[in-house]
């Protein structure tokens, strides 16, 4: 099992990227956050297997792991120990298939998604959205209380989305969360290692 040392994990989106996608992943990469989580399922298979070679490549050189995610094949070719699914992927995935993975992770919206997440063999889940955020527009946030609810049901570590910026995190974290993950503050921030060291544990 990975071990994060950072409790904030990278939800990457390029169409939000202000520069080079890659140039930013680096700098990501480069301040050390728990993980990367390489979303971009707007890419056709061949399309995001090549990106998600150069991706892992710069979590490499950064010893930061790097999650894909939704292209359980790409994962497999590419002898990647981590993904992220939606749970409609992870219902169809096989034993075997699992067996490739020593990092499984589910977005749940619900308790019952996070138990199911859980049977199915998840080692973690991300839960959401927790607050109100421009990914979501119009919908209000599932709140704290759904957040407790989950963390207090479920046994592997939950990570919260949506609308958490640095102002939010204790709260989050006081809910028995892991930690969180951000997408738009990570693509759109001015400088990485700054925004992140915001999120810093006991800060």
């Amino acid at each position: 099992m990975i071990i994060f040392m950072s409790d904030i994990i990278c939800v990457t989106n390029r169409s939000l990227c202000k520069e080079d996608f890659l140039q930013r992943v680096e700098k990501i990469a480069a301040a050390n956050p728990a993980a990367i989580i390489l979303r971009e399922k707007d890419l056709t298979k061949e399309e995001y297997k090549k990106l998600a070679k150069q991706v892992l490549q710069i979590c490499e050189k950064y010893q930061v792991p790097c999650i894909l995610h939704s292209f359980t094949d790409v994962a497999i070719e590419l002898s990647t120990e981590a993904i992220h699914l939606p749970l409609l992927i992870l219902r169809e995935m096989t034993e075997e298939q699992k067996s490739r993975f020593k990092v499984l992770g589910a977005s749940c919206h619900s308790l019952e998604e996070a138990l199911e997440a859980e049977r199915l063999g998840c080692t973690y889940i991300i839960a959401g959205h927790i607050f109100a955020t421009d990914c979501k527009k119009g919908l209000p946030g599932r709140g704290l209380d759904f957040l407790k609810s989950i963390c207090g049901n479920v046994s592997i570590p939950v990570y919260a989305i949506g609308g958490i910026d640095s102002s939010k995190i204790e709260t989050v974290r006081n809910a028995e969360a892991k930690g969180a993950c951000i997408m738009s503050g990570f693509m759109q921030c001015e400088d990485v290692e700054t925004y992140l060291n915001g999120f810093a544990l006991g800060s």
